[in-house]
This record gives C-alpha cells, structure tokens and sequence, in this order.
C-alpha cells in the first residue's frame, strides 16, 4: 500500500472529515494556491539540528516568511536546517515537495517534534498533501488540532511568526 493510501485508510478508520482531491503534481505554494482549494495549504518544513539529531515539522501559513535564525532561538537550537530526504523519507514516508503532518501517522516519526504558526489555529480549515504532490486534503483545522494529532501521539509546539 502506498503512503496516500495508508493517509485515507487512516482518516476514514479514525472517522476524522476530510476532503481529497487528486490534481497534476504541484512544487510550489503558488501552484497549491492555483487549485482554488476551500482551505489554504500550509507551507511545511521538514528541518534539523547541525547535528541532524533531532527533527522538526514546521507548519506555517503560505505567505509566512521561515526566518531560520528567528526559529532556531525560538526553540534554543543552536543552528536548524532543512532535514535530509533520507530521513525524511523514513520518518514522514514523503520527498520533499509533499512534506505533510499526514506523515505523523507512522510509528517511525515518533521523533520528529511538530512546530506549528498559532496564526494557522484562527483558520476554519487546512490543506496539507496526502504524502504526495499530486492530491491535496482539507480538514477542518479543529478536527486536525484536536483529533487528528491526538491520534499520533504528537504534542504542538505554536510559535508566533
């Protein structure tokens, strides 16, 4: 099974509302933009230490500025950068291009620590890639914050962006 399969069997078993919709694969915020969802997507970060020790999955609205530094201090991490696609590969089973939340549901990312822009919980709803550029889901993002991360075992950390 594939991992956007895996994302929709998990949803739909848990009873958790989303909508998909499959599209020509999209590398861009503005290409998400252009697919006139009824939800933003969410720019998301998969990042590291120096040391790629730990990781971070950072969501923040799409007209967000990531200032690495302001980050970094926010969480008293000397130095953060983008993670590997090796790891992020075998954590969030996703390349780069598709970094998704949906990507929590796997055991293997238990590690990786989820940052998220407050500003993303004044939002009714939210967009995020199923694990792949080529669909989009929504959620409503009181569904998301409240039941969907619960059901991961992932805390949030909110930093005002």
């Amino acid at each position: 099974m594939d991992a956007q399969a895996e994302v929709i069997d998990f949803l739909k078993l848990n009873g958790l509302p989303f909508e998909l919709r499959q599209h020509p694969a999209v590398h861009t915020m503005d290409d998400c933009a252009a697919l006139g969802l009824p939800a933003p997507h969410c720019k998301n970060l998969f990042l590291c230490n120096r040391a790629a020790t730990q990781f971070y999955l950072f969501m923040l609205g799409a007209d967000k500025p990531f200032v690495t530094r302001e980050i970094s201090h926010a969480l008293g991490v000397s130095r953060l950068s983008f993670g590997k696609d090796e790891p992020l590969f075998a954590m969030l089973h996703t390349h780069p291009g598709a970094v998704s939340p949906m990507g929590l549901i796997f055991p293997e990312a238990a590690p990786v620590r989820l940052l998220c822009d407050r500003s993303l919980t004044a939002l009714p709803a939210i967009a995020f890639h199923p694990l792949t550029p080529a669909a989009s889901l929504w959620m409503p993002t009181d569904a998301f914050f409240r039941r969907f991360l619960p059901l991961t075992g992932h805390e949030v950390t909110f930093l005002d962006v």
